[in-house]
């Protein structure tokens, strides 16, 4: 007999071959006797993950799979699943198997108990909780990282980092198109964006230790999550692409200007071949670095579709830096050899038509 659909229980990965099966394993144990499916979102895992979740799948309908070509991150990965559903109530778990899957019946009959509950949160900051075995430098990141959401929020909320909750299905599908889908924290995605403050029960669990695969944690993703703060502290007055496109333009000024320095002064070239020179340095720069950043669930791979990005960049940007040269060349004629502010002014007259152009054709078109 098929029970009613109660759960779907989301699971993003990327390259968790080794650890899918064990997990999809606990979840049967820990729910049976519950309606349920696995809803695996997978990006692409170049160690076939989706394969593997394919051929459980045919064993068991309950487990489904997304592959998501072309597109990445965790949040936008949770986001697509949870939207998949049909089940009333979706939980989202991580695929490394440090959450602790126990809890999940736990979640499922408190929302199911009380109406008015609208997500119940797997805490490691309330008592019975923990984060396992972390070194002093990632509990003092975790903090850090807290200290900051809870600003955000404004929420009594002990944990807003977690990553490890459950939720009604049709709250998520009402706040889909407001969700900014960055980074890799849907939990405060999701209570950041809701009209209304959202009744939670938070419950505690031990983080426990990955035992197989790569944490996915780096400088990127911390950065990733202060990008996702600022979405929501000004995001809709300043789309957090653009300003991601224009603080690497920013970034760019150094090698510009000490590129421009270099064959001005040190190799004796007239300022408008050095501006040129300049200019070329500065775009590679600004490629490379919106190519890992600014668009990193887009970014080119392989040495093909990144000669043919920068290109693309490159006739994108064209207008743009001929308009950055020529201001530039304008205003040191008129500032009688200024160099400085001139070059400064190139850049800016540059920026909205880089990006607008760069965000159409290069990474929009791969």
């Amino acid at each position: 007999m098929t029970l009613p659909l109660q759960i779907a229980v989301v699971i993003p990965t990327f390259n968790e071959r080794a650890n899918i099966v064990t997990l999809l394993d606990r979840l049967a144990t820990v729910l049976d006797g519950r309606g349920w499916e696995a809803m695996v979102v997978d990006d692409d895992s170049a160690d076939g993950t989706a394969d593997m979740v394919r051929q459980l799948a045919r064993q068991d309908p309950r487990i489904r799979v997304i592959q998501r070509i072309g597109r990445r991150g965790l949040s936008s990965a949770c986001i697509e699943g949870m939207c998949a559903t049909a089940a009333p109530i979706v939980a989202v778990i991580d695929g490394d198997g440090q959450h602790d899957e126990t809890l999940l019946p736990a979640m499922l009959d408190a929302l199911t108990a009380d109406p008015a509950l609208d997500l119940v949160v797997g805490s490691r900051f309330v008592t019975g909780g923990g984060t396992g075995d972390w070194d002093r430098d990632r509990v003092a990141k975790s903090a850090l990282a807290t200290r900051l959401s809870r600003r955000i929020l404004k929420a009594g909320l002990a944990d807003p980092m977690s990553g490890y909750f459950a939720v009604r299905t049709h709250i998520v599908r009402s706040l889909a198109p407001d969700l900014s889908g960055i980074g890799f924290k849907i939990l405060l995605d999701l209570m950041t964006a809701s009209p209304r403050p959202l009744r939670f029960l938070e419950l505690p669990y031990m983080f426990r230790t990955r035992v197989a695969g790569e944490s996915k944690l780096d400088h990127v993703v911390a950065m990733e999550f202060l990008i996702a703060l600022y979405d929501r502290l000004v995001g809709r007055v300043v789309p957090v692409r653009f300003a991601m496109f224009c603080l690497i333009g920013l970034i760019g000024v150094v090698p510009h200007m000490a590129t421009l320095g270099l064959v001005h002064f040190a190799l004796d070239a007239s300022f408008r071949t050095a501006q040129i020179v300049a200019t070329a340095v500065a775009m590679t720069f600004n490629f490379l670095l919106n190519n890992a950043l600014t668009y990193r669930e887009r970014r080119l791979r392989g040495l093909g579709a990144l000669l043919r990005g920068w290109v693309s960049f490159c006739l994108a940007c064209s207008v743009g830096a001929i308009a950055n040269v020529g201001v530039a060349d304008f205003l040191h004629d008129a500032r009688q050899g200024a160099w400085v502010v001139p070059a400064l002014a190139g850049i800016a007259v540059s920026a909205v038509w880089n990006y607008a152009l760069s965000s159409r054709f290069v990474w929009g078109r791969y």
